[in-house]
């Protein structure tokens, strides 16, 4: 009699539950959306949970503490003063440093960016923020955008931070009808960001946005009114500081060593630094307010998150203040993924590129990598297994300067005016680069044996370079224009 009942309720249920109901029961499956979050010269070791205490950056923490970390993402460097503009053609294009057209410049249509492949595969791309490549190349990533600064900095001339000279979208990519802004740069790329996703709740077509922060790039001017502003008692000088920097590195006139004097002073480095974690925090804040709209509009539990910085600033290490170097505080920045099968408060300590970004974004979205991608995808550090990150890494300035990374030594050539510099750092021991061990005779042969790797992976990836060779090649300083003409 009970089974008798039970197959009466399950063929009433059948007949009078309607289908769409039943329908919605159903586990759905949709592509997430995509969220990149740049800032501009921004070092690994500026983000409170990532273990600086005298900074409050409270959202940047949220995004590590509830997704997974890469605590030894780096860039690859840059053959011109400029780093931002190779850096960020790296991320766009996954391509080594070597391989970039113009230093980054121009992005070619065989070099497809990712969000040009994901516009491809069905989703809406949006930017807002700093581009530092080609127009063309940004309406071919891009279906949409709003408050779009193309350039490498707002000058202070014509009102910095303050006064940004932005785009809104043109779908002709001529871009012939800038304005000026009249609030800080982050403000408007965080309401352009904000107005987006807005416009995007109830739209079930995936997304890509990529906001891309002009701070903390100088001129280093937050404003006061988001919350919190640091004086210089309130910052502690790095544990690296110089006055200056022990020999010529080839690069001590560019325009980022020349904004304070030499020798640096205690005081001048503490008020520097107090100015660029101001901007840091002001980033901060910026990105809360994108991350609790993403929220409000439901759709923060399908979206992925990764924020980077586009490359380090020395801000007084090794008696330095700028990114035209290879020490740690230059090359390594931060990276963080935060998403659906993202894992929560992981910390990753492999060697990595920013242009491993690209195949993992596509691994995680389960579209198809490009051929033109020399990334490694980063996705097994996501799951149960071992990830084992690079082995090594590569890192060049100009003509003047190639470092390699291997196993925590770190070996750093440079070519001078026709002067060889060489510095070996273990940076297990010496995570500041303070001890040059490359005149130790207990250190020769691991000197010889990151030589052979210095070499061999110049080779690989095709550097300009022979450090064989007397000047490597080119005994004179490259010119920009010599730059455009290595790989047009």
């Amino acid at each position: 009699m009970a089974e008798k009942l039970i197959i009466t309720v399950l063929v009433f249920l059948s007949v009078f539950i309607p289908f769409k109901a039943i329908k919605a029961q159903q586990p759905v499956t949709t592509k997430p959306n995509v969220i990149v979050i740049i800032t501009d010269d921004q070092h690994y070791r500026t983000i409170r949970a990532l273990g600086n205490k005298e900074i409050i950056t409270p959202n940047m923490d949220k995004l590590v503490k509830g997704g997974t970390a890469f605590t030894q993402a780096h860039i690859q460097g840059g053959l011109s003063g400029a780093i931002c503009c190779p850096s960020r053609a790296m991320l766009l294009t996954s391509k080594n440093l070597f391989s970039l057209h113009e230093d980054g410049q121009y992005i070619p249509v065989s070099d497809i960016t990712f969000p040009e492949l994901f516009r491809s595969n069905g989703y809406i791309t949006f930017e807002t923020g700093k581009w530092h490549q080609d127009k063309g190349s940004f309406n071919r990533s891009f279906a949409l955008g709003d408050n779009i600064f193309f350039g490498g900095m707002h000058p202070p001339a014509t009102g910095g931070q303050y006064r940004p000279r932005l785009n809104h979208y043109d779908r002709n990519g001529l871009y012939n009808n800038p304005f000026w802004g009249d609030q800080f740069s982050s403000v408007y790329f965080a309401d352009a960001a904000i107005s987006f996703l807005k416009k995007q709740q109830h739209n079930p077509q995936p997304f890509l946005m990529y906001v891309a922060f002009t701070s903390p790039h100088d001129p280093r001017t937050a404003p006061s009114w988001y919350g919190h502003h640091y004086r210089m008692e309130d910052v502690s000088l790095p544990e690296n500081y110089l006055p200056r920097h022990p020999f010529d590195n080839g690069e001590l006139q560019i325009r980022d060593e020349t904004l304070l004097p030499f020798p640096r002073t205690e005081e001048a480095i503490r008020k520097e630094i107090a100015r660029y974690y101001s901007m840091i925090s002001e980033a901060d804040e910026q990105v809360g307010r994108i991350l609790e709209t993403l929220k409000k509009t439901g759709k923060d539990k399908n979206t992925i998150v990764v924020f980077a910085g586009d490359n380090g600033l020395a801000m007084g290490q090794h008696g330095l203040l700028g990114k035209q170097n290879l020490y740690d505080c230059a090359i390594r920045v931060p990276l963080i993924f935060k998403g659906p099968g993202i894992p929560a408060g992981k910390l990753i300590n492999k060697y990595v590129y920013l242009n491993d970004i690209y195949p993992t974004l596509c691994e995680l979205a389960g579209i198809p990598v490009p051929d033109s991608v020399e990334g490694k995808s980063m996705i097994s550090a996501f799951g149960n297994g071992n990830f084992n990150g690079r082995d090594h890494l590569l890192f060049a300035y100009l003509n003047l300067q190639r470092a390699i990374v291997h196993r925590d030594l770190k070996l750093i050539r440079y070519n001078v005016n026709g002067q060889s510099f060489v510095q070996l750092f273990d940076l297990n021991t010496d995570p500041f680069e303070m001890h040059n061990l490359a005149e130790e005779n207990r250190y020769r042969a691991k000197l010889m044996s990151m030589d052979s790797l210095l070499n061999k992976t110049m080779e690989e990836m095709g550097d300009f370079c022979d450090i064989n060779k007397p000047g490597w090649g080119y005994p004179q300083k490259w010119t920009m224009s010599e730059v455009k003409k290595l790989n047009p």
